[in-house]
């Protein structure tokens, strides 16, 4: 099991500094909803994760067995998922210099907390970059050779490390809401400044650990 974990640890740091989450959680946090949202939107992004990395674990697990064809099967699927992450960093990388805020950010001060933990599952279970990364975890825990119970034990502690990023500052302010704004303003700036290039390589490195890991399987 703890191999698995090990497989699995890059893939959950690499949704834990998404920068587009971190940002609208933060944005969240200075608007005048602040707590319900933000609430909302962290109970959402942990579900969308759990949800696409669940799914993904249990349909892997169910075709994996310890024959020479479906063995390159799962390897060639984590080959060509490490592929689009390559592929994603390299549109990134090409709109570094964009650094205007999307529209959905902008109505994020008056999302209540039923959209904004809807939002949270969209951009965890939806967004390509988050998605493929839960894709990717959710093939390395189901095709383990875990049992069920050690398997659940790895998607959570996957869940937990891909979710801190956004569940520290929604807890941070709510215990210390006034000493967390300004630190929170200046993050979420520099955020918006390097949010492609941060993503850039992100992707380039996850792709890269990914395409690995399915070449040695073939």
């Amino acid at each position: 099991m703890l191999d698995v974990i090990g497989d699995v640890l890059a893939l959950a740091i690499g949704v834990a500094i998404s920068p587009i989450p971190i940002i609208a959680a933060i944005l969240m946090l200075l608007s005048k909803n602040a707590g319900a949202s933000s609430i909302g939107f962290g109970i959402g992004w942990v579900v969308g994760i759990v949800a696409v990395t669940g799914v993904v674990m249990l349909l892997s697990g169910s075709i994996h067995t310890e024959n020479a064809e479906s063995s390159t099967a799962v390897s060639t699927t984590k080959i060509v998922v490490g592929a689009l992450l390559v592929l994603l960093a390299g549109r990134q990388w090409q709109t570094r210099s964009d650094t205007s805020v999307p529209k959905w950010m902008q109505a994020i001060d008056q999302l209540t907390m039923p959209r904004a933990a809807a939002l949270g599952v969209a951009l965890a279970a939806v967004n390509p970059k988050n998605l493929l990364l839960c894709v990717s975890a959710g093939i390395t825990i189901g095709t383990g050779g875990l049992g069920g119970g050690q398997e659940v034990v790895v998607l959570l502690v996957f869940t937990a490390i891909a979710a801190i990023s956004v569940l520290v500052p929604v807890l941070g302010y709510l215990v210390a809401a006034d000493r967390m704004s300004g630190a929170l303003a200046t993050l979420k700036n520099w955020l918006l400044a390097n949010n492609h290039a941060v993503m850039a390589t992100l992707l380039l490195v996850m792709g890269a650990v990914v395409i690995g890991k399915g070449l040695r399987g073939l």
